[in-house]
């Protein structure tokens, strides 16, 4: 039994050998050759390149945006706002109103604080690179979006710095700022001369008592410092920070329609549910024997998407790695074999017309050395007067006739060569 295991152990062994897709040349049918060493180091140093590049890619991460319908319906949004407005605290007011006809005064209160208008040099040079700022992502976004996800940009503005000249001049315009929880839900956040008053806890109608405020108080002037929706969140660009709008006129009306996108933000710089938005602008102003009706103010017309975003932030797989290093390792050997060949066939081409034409010569001259040596007797006693290519001096043994014959000195006598033939 053990000496049937031992016959069939070589046969699979043999089997297996015979499926050996890397058959080994022995050594001695090898040949190395200068061109060959010299591709191969160029293929290693290709490949130790090409590896540390592919680490180094596999090393950085992607982003990965996925979209979903947002079932967080009963959900509240936050609505952050810095702005300066040019009239006065007291003839001017700001309010918000949604779908649920809920009283404004529940979404919470702006802050109100009496400020001048005109920047001070260092606030103007807060406010200009604010404005830079976000009107080079608001233009180039397509472009450098990941670059904010993945290195966590701050695009959020801090507080416009205080005035280093103190309040010098009388105050001509109001800052609100703050933050309100409304509902998610499309709503409507204005400013406009007066205060607002609400008839009830629960009516949606409300008025902006403006007495005591004329015309030429009018002036909607405004600079947005910071506006968003949501968390603030490192990647958020927020389309309206930056934006200074300055009017002659009274009767102007400012609309901002905004649509408002749920994000989750998964980076390794924030993890964070929050919100961005989309924003276009009109403005115009308010005639209403010229057809052009409305209230004068500044109104943000905002509406909820229903699609959510997903911005994710991860690595690649590790199997695409491999297979990515496999085809480089695999592809640089094939394609530097092929080109060995390729340049050793061409230098053989090239070398072997060489060759051919001193093979010629050499054969050619071979040829005659052998044609001259064939006609030369091999035998040491020979002198030339003895070899006539005339049939007239040789008798009818093919020899020299005896008259012909000389005596050559350490030669045997002519008379012993007779004999030798007689």
């Amino acid at each position: 039994m053990s000496g049937l295991r031992q016959r069939r152990q070589p046969v699979a062994l043999k089997i297996v050998q015979e499926l050996d897709a890397f058959p080994k040349v022995p050594d001695s049918y090898q040949e190395s050759t200068v061109t060959g060493g010299g591709i191969s180091l160029l293929t290693f140093v290709l490949i130790a390149i090409l590896i540390i590049c592919e680490i180094q890619y596999y090393a950085e991460t992607r982003l990965k945006y996925e979209y979903d319908v947002d079932s967080d319906f009963d959900g509240k949004l936050k609505l952050n706002i810095d702005m300066t407005v040019a009239m006065k605290c007291l003839h001017v007011g700001a309010d918000i109103l949604d779908l649920t006809g809920q009283n404004a005064e529940a979404f919470g209160h702006l802050k109100e604080e009496d400020v001048i208008f005109e920047l001070s040099p260092r606030q103007k040079a807060f406010f200009d690179v604010v404005k830079r700022i976000n009107t080079y992502l608001r233009n180039e976004y397509h472009a450098i979006h990941e670059f904010i996800w993945n290195t966590g940009y701050n695009t959020m503005s801090s507080s416009m710095p205080p005035r280093e000249d103190g309040e010098a001049k009388t105050t001509d315009a109001c800052r609100f700022y703050g933050t309100l929880v409304v509902n998610k839900v499309a709503g409507n956040f204005h400013i406009t001369a007066g205060k607002p008053i609400f008839f009830s806890d629960n009516a949606a109608s409300h008025l902006h008592f403006s007495f005591g405020v004329t015309k030429a108080d009018y002036n909607f002037s405004h600079r947005i410092v910071h506006f968003s929706y949501g968390d603030q969140t490192l990647g958020i660009v927020n389309p309206l920070e930056g934006e200074e709008k300055i009017v002659t006129d009274h009767n102007h009306m400012f609309q901002y329609f905004l649509q408002v996108v749920p994000t989750v933000v998964e980076t390794r710089y924030s993890h964070a549910n929050t919100f961005q938005y989309a924003a276009t602008e009109q403005n115009r102003t308010v005639s209403h024997s010229g057809g052009s009706h409305g209230v004068p103010g500044i109104y943000f017309k905002y509406d909820l998407s229903s699609i959510r975003v997903y911005v994710r932030e991860e690595h690649r797989p590790c199997w695409q790695f491999l297979v990515r290093l496999c085809g480089i390792v695999g592809g640089i050997f094939a394609t530097s074999g092929l080109l060995h060949q390729i340049v050793s066939a061409v230098v053989d081409l090239l070398c072997c017309r060489f060759k051919l034409a001193g093979f010629e010569t050499r054969r050619d001259s071979h040829q005659w050395t052998s044609v001259s040596s064939s006609l030369t007797p091999a035998n040491s006693n020979y002198h030339p007067l003895l070899h006539s290519s005339s049939s007239s001096l040789l008798d009818a043994d093919g020899l020299p006739s005896s008259s012909d014959r000389l005596p050559i000195a350490g030669s045997p006598s002519v008379s012993s060569v007779d004999s030798a033939f007689t």
